[in-house]
């Protein structure tokens, strides 16, 4: 696990600029999220935990055109950052796939564990009170409003987070727990979501 550790320090450096959303701060979340459903599920944690910390080595604004190809990029410069770090191929190979298969926008399902996992620990991310605290400082930063003033929980329409951010919680975020791959991460979700939909009842009850 040193590699790892080395690997870990790197990393830092180089996500230093990345918005608070997918900063160093939600690396290691994921990290920490992936590292505890691979020891429920049994998984190979180095290469769990190697691709935890390189799942967002590139990472393009929201509004920036490259945006959905932010996890491939990743996988491209994390094969790159493996072989210098002497990884075995078949190593880089689970991990690149992890990595590249992650993604929400991407919308695939990784074929392995490992990439399983990622990406539920990624997923887990997006929830519950850090999930809230994230998705406002994306709306922020790409100058969102809150909410549509005439339907602001899409009761009538369909949800466009380009526009609202509240919208956000309708189009993905409440779907997540569904869409998770291991049970370790369903259970997680379903708690985190109960916070979430707390929050927009009280949302609900202030404006």
């Amino acid at each position: 696990m040193r590699l790892v550790e080395r690997l870990r320090k790197e990393v830092r450096k180089r996500t230093a600029k990345n918005d608070s959303a997918h900063d160093f701060g939600h690396i290691m979340r994921v990290y920490g999220n992936a590292q505890r459903i691979a020891k429920k599920e049994k998984a190979n944690m180095k290469l769990v935990l190697t691709a935890a910390l390189l799942h967002d080595i590139v990472s393009y604004p929201k509004s920036d055109l490259r945006s959905k190809t932010s996890s491939i990029m990743s996988a491209m410069e994390a094969s790159r950052i493996l072989k210098r770090y002497g990884y075995a191929a078949d190593e880089i190979k689970v991990i690149t796939e992890a990595i590249r298969d992650h993604s929400f926008s991407r919308g695939a399902i990784p074929e392995t564990l490992e990439g399983k996992i990622l990406q539920d620990a990624d997923r887990l991310d997006a929830t519950g009170a850090i999930g809230i605290a994230r998705t406002f400082s994306v709306g922020g930063a790409e100058k969102r409003s809150f909410y549509n003033d005439e339907d602001p929980f899409c009761r009538f329409r369909v949800p466009d987070d380009t526009r609202w951010t509240l919208d956000h919680f309708y189009k993905k975020l409440l779907l997540l727990e569904k869409k998770m791959n291991t049970k370790t991460a369903k259970n997680e979700a379903r708690r985190r979501i109960k916070i979430m939909n707390q929050f927009l009842r009280e949302f609900r009850r202030e404006i």
